[in-house]
């Protein structure tokens, strides 16, 4: 059973070899085989970053022509499914970025409040995570997920997002206090979900 499994593997790896190869000779069949196979990962990776599905259609899209045209630098003693979320990951900071330029980051109604409740976000799936997360305000969602889900550091997110160090430890903080704001709404609207 382990060598069928080996053999299953070594022969998707090829296919996936051969498919690149294609895409490095900028074959448009292997491209549309490429972009099928990786649509619905991308999409997922993209939907964590954005609140609206055509929105992270756009950034999957955007990521694949960057993928295409840079395939080639694309390493194969590496996932390629490393390489494409970090890409796709990218895509979605500089859309970030552009759509927040003339936005000011700061958030005068937010409050910093002490954290009575640290464990209560560890009873949602990861799809309650991803609904509560895009009722947060943008600037909150993105250092939230680039901290808590990418494990980025705050010096580096301050790189990203080009907002000071300090502000991103604030938003991150914001964010928390907010899904644990929405939590009990959330729990007391899905109660019979979480059992009782």
């Amino acid at each position: 059973m382990f060598k069928n499994y080996i053999f299953v593997a070594e022969a998707e790896k090829e296919k996936l070899d051969g498919i690149i190869r294609g895409c490095i000779r900028k074959v448009a069949r292997s491209q549309e085989m490429l972009y099928k196979r990786f649509f619905g990962y991308a999409l997922s990776v993209a939907m964590i970053y954005s609140n609206h599905r055509d929105e992270a259609i756009e950034i999957v899209n955007d990521s694949f022509l960057k993928v295409f045209s840079e395939i080639g630098k694309y390493d194969p003693s590496f996932s390629f499914k490393s390489w494409l979320r970090k890409i796709v990951i990218n895509n979605a900071i500089d859309r970030f970025r552009r759509n927040h330029k003339v936005h000011s980051f700061y958030d005068s109604e937010a409050l910093l409040i002490p954290d009575e409740s640290p464990g209560i976000i560890s009873n949602l799936t990861a799809q309650d995570i991803l609904i509560l997360l895009n009722k947060l305000p943008d600037v909150h969602k993105m250092v939230f997920q680039l901290y808590e889900i990418e494990g980025f550091s705050h010096e580096k997110i301050s790189g990203m997002l080009d907002i000071p160090e300090s502000s991103s430890r604030v938003y991150l903080t914001r964010a928390k206090k907010r899904l644990r704001e929405l939590f009990p709404v959330y729990f007391t609207v899905n109660y019979e979900k979480f059992g009782n």
